[in-house]
């Protein structure tokens, strides 16, 4: 285990800027514009996540156990919550409808309920291992890796159960997983800073950035409504106001903007300390 997380590690550190051409990276930026633009307009309206700290620590520390990069992380995350978002919006769509059907019907609801929670983490760990194919990494998360961490947890799950978990996440997401996290927004915005001059390095700014995005992860609830106090000036925001506020929540270009704004300040305070000194005296004359 010790030598493929230093190998992980020493990747994450190598990471190069710069080395591909203009014309592609402003193709690449106008194509995560779009995709962007296209989430957030689906989120309105939405209710609910499951970005909760629990489940996002649990994800980390099982792709960290797994030696998977950070950006399988985030896309297990993502995967997870929109997988969990659908299968709680079909329980809310037969619960309504069965409201008036037979009591049958109804003791069938709250076993599918049930069953949601029941295979919960069979789910989660379906996301992660869904995520780390996508990076290429499947030869790590085999099955058996899998069927021993769940038999560890105590979960007895047999291959062809583990392989219907992942099959239901992908039906239930149209298999359209393969999604842009925030970590790919804030590397290619690093790409354009790089090109266009920067005063901290891309790659000292890249490390930074996957610090604090892994703390807005983790406490991402508690940031958001933070963020939505501030923004309408109330400590107790409406649920009106709640549900304007999902869009900015799926705004991963916005999210990433700020991440790299914190970081730059981080590595690079003095500065900022002393545009905000001149700022101060110029306005004081």
């Amino acid at each position: 285990m010790e030598g493929p997380l230093k190998l992980r590690l020493a990747n994450s550190s190598d990471f190069q800027f710069g080395a591909v051409a203009t014309e592609t990276i402003e193709n690449a930026l106008l194509h995560l514009a779009q995709q962007n633009e296209q989430a957030v307009k689906e989120a309105a309206g939405r209710m609910g996540s499951f970005r909760e700290t629990r489940i996002v620590e649990f994800v980390f520390l099982l792709s960290e156990q797994w030696c998977l990069e950070k950006s399988v992380s985030y896309q297990a995350v993502e995967i997870l919550e929109r997988f969990m978002v659908k299968q709680a919006e079909n329980i809310c769509q037969q619960a309504t409808i069965q409201q008036r059907n037979t009591k049958t019907e109804l003791q069938n609801w709250r076993a599918l309920k049930e069953q949601l929670f029941n295979k919960f983490i069979l789910r989660l760990v379906s996301c992660v291992q869904l995520a780390s194919k996508l990076s290429f990494h499947y030869k790590i998360v085999s099955n058996i890796t899998v069927l021993n961490f769940l038999q560890a947890l105590g979960y007895i799950c047999t291959k062809e159960e583990l392989l219907e978990s992942e099959l239901d996440v992908l039906k239930s997401l149209n298999f359209q997983i393969n999604l842009p996290t925030p970590l790919a927004y804030v590397e290619m915005l690093l790409e354009v800073l790089g090109y266009n001059g920067c005063l901290v390095p891309a790659t000292q700014l890249h490390a930074t950035c996957l610090t604090l995005l892994d703390l807005v992860y983790l406490l991402h609830e508690p940031i958001y409504e933070s963020l939505l106090r501030a923004s309408i000036e109330n400590s107790t925001p409406s649920q009106l106001q709640g549900e304007k506020f999902i869009s900015v929540k799926e705004d991963f270009m916005l999210l990433a903007v700020g991440i790299i704004a914190a970081s730059a300040f981080i590595q690079n305070h003095e500065c900022w300390s002393q545009s905000a000194s001149i700022h101060w005296s110029f306005n004081s004359v």
